[in-house]
């Protein structure tokens, strides 16, 4: 089997633990002394729960949360990168956005703050999907699942919240040009925060999204 490299990490998605691809785990490292998670209060699924049998296809299935996940990781960097670039005056706002231009969040006209709210919308889209398809689907299948169903939306809410501190950042980063310290802190927070929401999520859900899938239709 050929091992697939992810986001340069090198990461065997069918390294298992049980019978799933291995969860990424947070980075030990943080940008923000801030927390907006109760991360040690978070509650687990039964071993028996995350871990239940599947074949190949539902592999295959609970890989795709990896690499939405990974998606989101990598326009996570390349956005902190364009901040970082902008505000040492190393790249001017055009300079930076022609180095993302083949990313999906990058937008036909906008600068900075533009490429920040699209990936922001999608970040967005991708949870409510999720609330509204994915969850209801699980909570059906697994019984012993609820409470980390229950801990995930509400940290879904939280990252929304999250969301809307960047939108405010950015704003007055427009009115106030060159004051890059409320947006960058805004991110930095998002990027700990978002990181270790996903963690979790795959820590939790890898296992049954291989049993049950992401829909009916698939059943272990």
């Amino acid at each position: 089997m050929t091992r697939r490299k992810t986001g340069g990490r090198g990461r065997d998605p069918y390294a298992r633990s049980g019978s799933g691809p291995a969860p990424t785990p947070a980075p030990k490292k943080r940008h923000s002394a801030k927390r907006a998670l109760q991360e040690s209060t978070r509650p687990t699924a039964p071993a028996a729960a995350r871990n239940a049998g599947a074949d190949r296809r539902g592999r295959d299935e609970a890989r795709h949360l990896i690499d939405v996940h990974d998606h989101y990781r990598r326009e996570l960097t390349q956005v902190r990168d364009l901040l970082r670039q902008v505000r040492k005056g190393s790249a001017t706002v055009p300079q930076a956005r022609g180095r993302l231009n083949a990313l999906a969040l990058a937008t036909a006209d906008g600068g900075f703050s533009e490429i920040c709210r699209a990936h922001c919308r999608s970040l967005t889209e991708h949870h409510r999907m999720e609330d509204r398809s994915v969850f209801p689907h699980l909570r059906r299948s697994g019984r012993d699942l609820q409470p980390v169903l229950d801990r995930l939306e509400a940290e879904h809410r939280v990252i929304h919240t999250l969301l809307t501190e960047v939108d405010r950042a950015l704003i007055h980063l427009a009115r106030n040009p060159g004051d890059h310290a409320p947006v960058t802190a805004a991110i930095d927070l998002l990027t700990d925060t978002v990181l270790s929401h996903f963690a979790y999520e795959e820590r939790e859900l890898l296992g049954p999204l291989a049993r049950y899938g992401f829909s009916r239709g698939r059943r272990g």
